[in-house]
């Protein structure tokens, strides 16, 4: 998994690559421009911090937000971490993180009266349980299905846990979480018209926007 961040207003001239869920004990390792993190309980890669970053790839000078890195992006940033003296490599994800889910099946949640079980469909032959709180979730509807290593807009990166005790991979996404432009502002999720695409693709943003905006 591999996530990654640029935002210069507020971090200055640092890409942030995530590898792994934050924890509270992590140890920090900095050579030459790139900061390392580690879980200290059993030293496995949480992420790097590379500064100077638009000098390494002058492209992040367009980008703000939620960086896709190509597979010679990821080769340009392991070889800034052997120059560095860094051992771990990175490894490029191409694997779409906002899908078209079809919710398959519903349950009531044992421990919550308002939360519900899912099991919905993000590729074929692959369904998830995602726990929902949606009050207008229910069956054979299709969804924005955030998988693991999403990045919401508002920078909060969704990772497999549970809710109240239940297993959850992922998230099932309303509107006010995408911050989809012209869009309801109201709770519950956007359920996707069933002819607009096919479960398990990559969620088309731009006409979303374009379509809200018409709307309006």
């Amino acid at each position: 998994m591999l996530i990654s961040s640029y935002n210069p207003q507020e971090m200055g001239d640092v890409l942030v690559v995530i590898t792994g869920p934050d924890g509270d004990d992590q140890t920090v390792t900095s050579k030459g421009m790139v900061t390392q993190f580690t879980n200290a309980k059993d030293g496995s890669l949480l992420g790097y911090n590379f500064f100077d970053a638009s000098e390494l790839l002058p492209e992040l000078k367009d980008e703000r937000g939620q960086v896709f890195l190509s597979d010679d992006q990821v080769a340009k940033l392991n070889a800034a971490l052997g120059e560095a003296g860094f051992t771990e490599k990175l490894i490029a994800d191409h694997t779409p993180k906002f899908v078209v889910g079809y919710v398959e099946k519903i349950e009531d949640h044992p421990k919550s009266d308002h939360l519900k079980i899912t099991q919905t469909r993000v590729e074929d032959g692959k369904t998830v349980q995602v726990v929902c709180g949606s009050p207008n979730v229910k069956e054979h509807i299709k969804v924005v299905a955030a998988r693991p290593g999403a990045m919401m807009p508002d920078g909060k990166i969704i990772w497999p846990g549970k809710l109240m005790g239940v297993e959850s991979e992922g998230m099932l996404c309303g509107f006010r979480e995408l911050q989809l432009k012209n869009a309801p502002d109201k709770k519950g999720l956007w359920i996707i018209p069933d002819d607009w695409q096919e479960t398990g693709e990559a969620v088309d943003f731009d006409r979303a926007n374009t379509y809200f905006s018409a709307e309006n």
